[in-house]
């Protein structure tokens, strides 16, 4: 049987089958940070009432714990309602369950007469200059791995230090829905600390508690290259953060808190 070509199918308004594609590599049966995450964000922006002359500036998820390959409903609920600034709150659970991903969105009305832009040019070789960079092996056939096209301008997956890589979805978020910018950012921005891990991945564990996304403005294109470095502390806390990037230049940052243990 071939794999659906989605990370996830719609059940209903607010269920959503997970399909093997949301596989991260180091469990089988829990899935990669990036799709849930993506699909928070998305349930922010069409969750009913949404005002459509808003744009998210910052979305943080708590990850309580790993979030299993099953069928997961998605709830919102609205924390502030200001003239320019909503702050709304996402969860996202197996049905019955407690969630297991929180998300908390800063969203802010865009102006009607926009002013002048100011932000930096490209600044990495674009994707189409860039050679693609195999997964490192990952122990089943279909998951996040396959599900993503990745070509690093800096460093690879298993070599340590920090790493700057392209990346696009090769299957939408939710079948037969269209790709929205903000789940090609999202979908991507949670593998940082993969891109610039500074240890051995077969000798610690790397465990991100949360993820942190800020835009000034959504990505342009089907590409967004997450450019990361990793530093850990002694005591095993550590911090990974990004630059994100379309082909148009900047386009925000991400960070992610490590706990960081021998295997």
């Amino acid at each position: 049987m071939t794999a659906p070509e989605a990370f996830f199918e719609r059940l209903s308004e607010n269920r959503f089958a997970s399909t093997e594609h949301t596989r991260g590599p180091w469990d089988a049966s829990s899935q990669h940070a990036g799709p849930p995450a993506a699909l928070l964000g998305r349930a922010v922006e069409e969750r009913p009432g949404a005002r459509t002359d808003m744009r998210l500036a910052r979305i943080t998820f708590e990850i309580v714990r790993p979030v299993p390959i099953r069928p997961l409903e998605v709830a919102t609920t609205v924390l502030r309602a200001g003239r320019s600034v909503e702050v709304v709150e996402a969860t996202l659970a197996p049905e019955g369950e407690a969630p297991v991903m929180m998300a908390r969105a800063l969203r802010i009305r865009t102006t009607e007469d926009p002013g002048p832009a100011v932000a930096e040019g490209p600044q990495q070789p674009s994707p189409g200059q860039t050679a693609v960079t195999p997964f490192f092996d990952v122990p089943w056939d279909i998951g996040y791995h396959t599900a993503m096209d990745t070509r690093f301008t800096e460093g690879a997956f298993m070599d340590r230090g920090p790493g700057t890589c392209w990346m696009r979805m090769r299957v939408p978020l939710v079948a037969g829905e269209e790709i929205r910018p903000l789940d090609r950012v999202l979908v991507a921005a949670d593998s940082g600390n993969g891109i610039s891990n500074v240890l051995d991945f077969n000798r610690h564990v790397f465990i991100n508690a949360d993820l942190t996304v800020h835009l000034h403005r959504h990505p342009v294109g089907e590409w967004v290259c997450v450019e990361a470095r990793t530093s850990v502390d002694a005591a095993g806390i550590g911090l990974a953060d990004a630059q994100l990037h379309d082909e148009k230049g900047p386009i925000g940052r991400s960070a992610q808190s490590l706990f960081v243990a021998p295997r």
